[in-house]
């Protein structure tokens, strides 16, 4: 979050966030309910029954508190500029999205220009030894990662790792 320049704000109470779990927990009983009086047995036909209901909540009916279909209600608050909703910019130093969601670890660069990261050594081009690195792990495919150095606030290699390699990282 705060790579993205977002500031984060917890509720502190059931009461504070029930304005979303509400609809959510309704959702969720009228699709248990819709799948039983449909006689749904198969998870592809749940998912079905379940599309249709989101689409119908958020495009058709109208909501209790607001008296607004919320698409609608939505679409008038960015047109007012009355949302919260930005458009997702990388921020620098980062350069893309792959620097932002992944996931991240901390090594030392040892004096062979290296870091381990478990029981894999990796060589670190444009490193300089005994600097903080953090790497930040973006998962390419199932096979392959694309593993991100990052020091200082500098971007100073990038490698492929196979995903067996990278035991007790976990994605």
């Amino acid at each position: 979050m705060h790579d993205c320049n977002i500031k984060v704000t917890y509720a502190l109470s059931p009461q504070a966030r029930g304005k979303i779990e509400r609809p959510y927990g309704w959702l969720q009983d009228r699709l248990v309910r819709t799948c039983v009086r449909e006689d749904v047995t198969d998870i592809r036909e749940g998912q079905q029954v379940l599309a249709r209901e989101v689409d119908r909540y958020n495009y058709h009916q109208v909501h209790s508190t607001t008296k607004e279909v919320p698409y609608f209600r939505f679409q008038r608050a960015l047109e007012e500029k009355q949302s919260l909703f930005r458009e997702f910019q990388v921020k620098p130093p980062f350069q893309s999205v792959k620097d932002i969601f992944c996931l991240r670890v901390e090594r030392t660069i040892d004096a062979y220009r290296k870091i381990s990261l478990h029981n894999l050594q990796l060589k670190v081009n444009n490193a300089r030894p005994r600097k903080r690195v953090t790497l930040r792990i973006y998962p390419l495919n199932k096979d392959v990662s694309e593993v991100r150095f990052w020091c200082e606030d500098k971007l100073i290699d990038i490698q492929r790792v196979k995903n067996s390699d990278l035991t007790g990282v976990h994605f």
